[in-house]
């Protein structure tokens, strides 16, 4: 787990340490300190805690023009436990709301496994977004994330699955893979290419 560092090719368009509007303006990163574990495995210092001690972030970007976020995790989701819906809508996404976000995807390559609890975050955060064109989408859920999903009923608030499933992202800009991803949410006919 410690060799799983965030994405950081998109580094030159942005950085949420020095992003005014972020919740992490201002955070300082070790190279070679490592603190932060998810049971007892060290994981790379570059990701950012929200709360969880079983799931970490990353917010590889941001546009305030275009109203999105894309987001990277680590870990285990563990609503059951840990609440990390929770503290992801208090501490993370309440904020982004703030500042008219309301486009958000999110990157579970990393993610291991989902334990669900209830949907209620889910559609609080689904309720904070539709009015305004907004949406939620999970990116690259493994087949057990996606049915631990399903059973949770979460599916009626956030995107994911199907051509969600295996999206090559790293090979686009931000703003390109948002506008594909925007297709998808708008219901576009169109053949994406990922």
């Amino acid at each position: 787990m410690q060799d799983i560092q965030p994405f950081f090719r998109w580094r030159e368009e942005y950085i949420a340490s020095e992003d005014k509007n972020s919740p992490f303006f201002g955070a300082t990163y070790s190279e070679f300190e490592y603190t932060n574990k998810i049971y007892n495995y060290f994981i790379h210092p570059q990701w950012d805690s929200f709360g969880s001690s079983t799931l970490y972030l990353k917010v590889l970007f941001v546009d305030y023009g275009q109203h999105f976020a894309i987001i990277e995790l680590l870990g285990e989701w563990n609503d059951c436990i840990e609440n990390d819906v929770m503290y992801l809508k208090r501490d993370l996404i309440d904020a982004m709301l703030k500042k008219e976000i309301n486009k958000f995807i999110l990157i579970c390559d990393n993610v291991l496994i989902f334990h669900g609890s209830d949907d209620s975050y889910y559609e609080e955060w689904w309720d904070d977004v539709k009015d305004d064109g907004g949406w939620i989408c999970c990116l690259n859920t493994s087949a057990q994330l996606e049915k631990e999903m399903r059973q949770m009923r979460i599916q009626y608030f956030v995107n994911f699955g199907g051509v969600l499933q295996d999206v090559n992202w790293r090979k686009h800009l931000p703003q390109t893979l948002f506008v594909a991803i925007e297709a998808l949410m708008k219901g576009s006919t169109k053949q994406l290419v990922f």
